[in-house]
């Protein structure tokens, strides 16, 4: 799928899932409860085991317009290419890697690469990130948002930490072009309730709806 499809996708649902299991079977189902709960990003974290086998799964499953499959906690460009490899279409990272971008543009595959500060921003926008992973955003509040947008008015921003389906209006509408959740949105599944993290995911979708009117 085209580079700029993804992003636009990514922008459009305004929630990217971010997904860490003890195993791959608890991730499977956790990531199906999050498609029917309307959400179709999905970051399927390398701390999950064999993270590069299940994606090789999802890839074969889903069509790219039931589902956005991403590559999270990448942390060097030979687990980018990894995941390229295994059918990720977008990868997130938590911090800001010079050759993991340099990799992303060489294969045209959309980087969020994470940044908390103006001078991270920058050097990231520069190597060619077209979304930032404001992390973790839980350490400042929504209020970082207009921080960064304040001299950065033409980044794109996606603040993950901290991000409640209770509070996600205000990072909508602090400039947020979408969301990134982890725990808040998938903590059932620990649990084995996969019934929870579908609610909790239209709670998140009908408040993002709702903060962009």
């Amino acid at each position: 799928m085209d580079k700029e499809l993804v992003l636009q996708g990514i922008q459009k649902n305004g929630l990217v899932a971010v997904v860490r299991a003890q195993n791959a079977d608890q991730a499977r189902r956790t990531i199906d409860a999050c498609l029917e709960g309307g959400v179709t990003s999905v970051e399927l974290t390398f701390t999950v085991p064999r993270a590069h086998h299940l994606m090789e799964q999802l890839a074969d499953s889903y069509a790219p317009q039931e589902m956005l499959l991403g590559a999270g906690t990448v942390l060097d460009p030979e687990t980018a290419r990894i995941a390229m490899l295994s059918g990720a279409q977008y990868i997130v990272s938590p911090s800001f890697n010079a050759d993991t971008m340099r990799l992303c543009n060489r294969y045209r595959v959309a980087c969020l690469p994470g940044v908390v500060t103006p001078r991270e921003a920058i050097e990231a926008m520069e190597a060619g990130a077209d979304i930032l992973k404001v992390f973790p955003a839980n350490l400042f509040g929504p209020s970082i948002l207009s921080s960064l947008l304040g001299p950065l008015p033409q980044a794109k921003l996606m603040p993950t930490g901290g991000v409640e389906a209770e509070n996600a209006h205000l990072w909508i509408k602090a400039g947020a072009v979408a969301l990134g959740a982890g725990s808040s949105l998938t903590r059932g599944a620990k649990e084995g309730d996969y019934a929870a993290v579908t609610r909790k995911a239209k709670e998140f979708m009908a408040a993002i709806r709702a903060a962009r009117g």
